[in-house]
C-alpha cells in the first residue's frame, strides 16, 4: 500500500513509451551511415531534438488534449538529459549551466524547425538542418535528404490519430528511403 505512491500512472507509462519511440528512431543506424550524421553525442542529441520538435508539434494541435502530453514529454526528455550528463561524469554543479544551455539549443531549434516546416521556401529547412545538425551554413548536400525525411515524418505525423501518437504507438517514416531517393 505505501509503494502506491511510488507506482508510474498510465499516462506516464504511455510518455515513457513515446519518448522511448523518439530516441530509438533518432538512433537509427541510416541517420548516421547514410545520411552522415555524425555519430557523437551531439549528433544524437540533435537527432532527439528533432524528432522532438516533430512529436510535440503533432501533440500540440489539440490543446485540452495535448497540452499535458507534450509538457510530460518535454519533462522525460530533460530527465533524460540530466540523467546522461550525470552518467557521463559531469558533476552536480555543473549539471544545471549544461542544462540551461540544452534548454537554450533545444527552443532555439524548435522555432527555427517550425518556421521552416511552415515557410514557402523549401530550402529553408535545409539550411536550418545544416546549421543545427552539420554545423554549417548555407545548405549541406547531406541536409537535403534529412529535410525530405523530416517533412514526411511530420506528415506522416500528422495523419496519424493523436491517442496513438500520445501512446507512443506513432510511426515515423523509413530514414534509409530518403537517403536513396
Amino acid at each position: 500500500m505505501i509503494l502506491t505512491a511510488f507506482r508510474r500512472e498510465p499516462r506516464y507509462r504511455n510518455i515513457h513509451a513515446l519518448y522511448g519511440m523518439i530516441v530509438a528512431q533518432a538512433r537509427l543506424p541510416a541517420f548516421y551511415v547514410g545520411h552522415g550524421v555524425p555519430d557523437t553525442v551531439d549528433g544524437r542529441f540533435e537527432l532527439i531534438v528533432m524528432h522532438l520538435v516533430l512529436v510535440l508539434d503533432r501533440l500540440g494541435r489539440d490543446r485540452e488534449k495535448s497540452s499535458p502530453n507534450g509538457q510530460r514529454l518535454f519533462d522525460a526528455f530533460c530527465r533524460d538529459l540530466d540523467d546522461n550528463l550525470r552518467e557521463m561524469g559531469v558533476g552536480d554543479m555543473a549539471v544545471p549551466r549544461r542544462m540551461r544551455s540544452f534548454g537554450e539549443a533545444f527552443y532555439g531549434r524548435q522555432a527555427a524547425y517550425r518556421a521552416a516546416l511552415s515557410a514557402a521556401d523549401e530550402r529553408d529547412l535545409e539550411k536550418a538542418i545544416s546549421r543545427n545538425i552539420f554545423g554549417i551554413a548555407g545548405v549541406d548536400d547531406k541536409a537535403v535528404p534529412l529535410a525530405r525525411y523530416m517533412r514526411a515524418a511530420a506528415r506522416q505525423l500528422d495523419a496519424q490519430e493523436e491517442d496513438l501518437v500520445a501512446a507512443g504507438k506513432a510511426v515515423f517514416p523509413d530514414p534509409e528511403a530518403f537517403f536513396r531517393a
